[in-house]
């Protein structure tokens, strides 16, 4: 991958590391999603921008998700799709953590933009979920009183991991003081849902093709801009899909940052 231009402020995080001495942040898993619907152009990318007192990406543009919750993985839910073993194959995890970053990705969907990945039966998505009964579970969730696999049996439904994409896999550069190991999904956006500004770490939501959010007006990290590119090679959402199924989501890039060049170098450990 091509090296990528960073921000004053983030050769300015990385000098301030390397001259504190201290050992890098452990890398917490994390799971984001980026949905994908037909729209202006070819198809159109889900984004919001974050809150100013995030601690982490504060004001940036980015894609819904979030840490992985251990209680994601505590209990086992019906599930739609690819056995959690091949999931395990696919993101190089034993199968308890491959199903809890399966999990993770819906749950954070849900909880950051309304958004359910699940439905009745394995071929059945639900449709408006923005009635007051799941506003009270979104809720809950985020406030971690509610577990996304008792969410789901509770409800009777059963995740759609057939709906989700592996795409890619970053980890945070070391001088971050916030790392993560993060896998990125695709989704399409299910037919009779819609994207809400639900929730308190975002202050502006946005649909717009891969194209535009990656060109410059919308100040974002480095893996969005990155995963925003590629999927602009893309013709359509099924095209993408297409192209998801080729590629390595569990071969970790992590970058480096190059202080001479101002920019990131990419690379695959």
């Amino acid at each position: 991958m091509e090296p990528v231009p960073v921000p004053d402020w983030l050769v300015d995080s990385a000098r301030r590391f390397v001259e504190s001495g201290a050992a890098p942040a452990p890398a917490k898993l994390a799971s984001t999603v980026i949905l994908l619907r037909p729209g202006a152009g070819r198809f159109e990318v889900f984004a919001l921008r974050r809150a100013v007192s995030m601690a982490f990406a504060a004001g940036l543009y980015a894609f819904p998700g979030g840490a992985v919750d251990p209680r994601d993985a505590a209990v086992e839910t019906a599930w739609a799709g690819p056995a959690p073993e091949l999931w395990a194959d696919r993101l190089r995890q034993d199968e308890a953590t491959a199903r809890a970053i399966v999990c993770a990705a819906v749950r954070e969907v849900f909880e950051e933009c309304g958004v359910l990945l699940a439905g009745p039966d394995e071929s059945t998505v639900v449709g408006d979920v923005s009635g007051d009964g799941w506003e009270a579970a979104r809720v809950a969730l985020i406030a971690r009183e509610l577990g996304f696999a008792e969410f789901l049996a509770a409800q009777g439904l059963v995740l759609r991991a057939d709906l989700l994409a592996p795409w890619a896999r970053w980890i945070t550069p070391d001088f971050e003081p916030r790392r993560y190991d993060t896998y990125f999904f695709l989704a399409r956006l299910p037919e009779g849902q819609v994207t809400r500004d639900v929730g308190g770490e975002a202050t502006e939501t946005i649909w717009a093709t891969p194209g535009e959010l990656s060109g410059g007006g919308y100040p974002m990290l480095p893996p969005t801009i990155v995963n925003l590119r590629l999927l602009a090679e893309s013709g359509s959402i099924d095209d993408a899909w297409q192209v998801a199924a080729g590629r390595d989501a569990g071969e970790p890039v992590q970058p480096r940052l190059n202080v001479e060049r101002r920019s990131l170098d990419l690379a695959t450990e």
